[in-house]
């Protein structure tokens, strides 16, 4: 990997951990007590606050629920609140970023608080099943359009389903799912994401927390370049 590139991650991680600290400590709050609120490990809150660990979308949306904080917030924005006539222009390669897993993502329209959705940017990195050790599962619904190259997207209760640019799938974020790259380079895709202010999304993510983890089904079939 290039290795400015992992520098810019490692960075990113790293102040996107100091947020996370900053938004507790603001609440006055333990990492004991933010850890039962958020629904998210001590030691994985820990992890996050020092910059150790990239945390998932999943692991992110529990987070601002629990602290009751905007996404944007924890990406370095101020979101504005006001309700009427709202807009968000974000120029190419303006947007905040964040990698994690097999996904290098760009938050769009960060100055917006409490959206109805969130729009990201994603470079699918993962080009093997082999790079996600559990499902991706969480509050809302989401939908992918599939700008460049080749994705196989795997869920827990569909066949992996094979997109081509062009082609896009809209799904139940709560089914567990993730994406991989079919093509030689990294795919592109534009992925929309509900949930950060549905009612009750604390609740259902503690309650996710709480439940033994399922492990994906790997399948024995290699995924095949295009």
């Amino acid at each position: 990997m290039d290795t400015t590139l992992t520098q810019s991650a490692a960075s990113s991680t790293a102040e996107l951990g100091h947020r996370v600290r900053a938004a507790r400590l603001a609440q006055d709050l333990t990492i004991e007590h933010a850890s039962r609120v958020c629904g998210v490990s001590r030691s994985t809150l820990s992890k996050i606050e020092n910059g150790l660990m990239s945390p998932t979308f999943d692991v992110l949306q529990k987070i601002v629920a629990g602290l009751k904080i905007d996404l944007g917030e924890l990406f370095g924005s101020t979101p504005k609140l006001d309700a009427g006539g709202r807009r968000a222009l974000t120029r190419r390669g303006a947007g905040k970023t964040h990698a994690y897993r097999g996904y290098s993502m760009e938050l769009l329209a960060t100055e917006l608080a409490h959206k109805a959705m969130l729009p990201f940017l994603v470079r699918i990195t993962a080009h093997s099943v082999d790079a996600f050790d559990d499902w991706g599962r969480h509050e809302g619904e989401e939908f992918i359009y599939v700008i460049s190259g080749s994705v196989c997207l795997h869920t827990e209760l569909y066949t992996p389903t094979d997109l081509e640019p062009g082609d896009s799938l809209y799904f139940d974020s709560r089914t567990g799912h993730y994406a991989v790259s079919t093509s030689k380079e990294d795919a592109v895709v534009l992925w929309m994401s509900t949930g950060e202010s549905i009612p009750g999304a604390l609740e259902a993510a503690q309650a996710l927390q709480a439940a033994p983890a399922a492990k994906p089904a790997r399948s024995k079939r290699k995924l095949s370049a295009t």
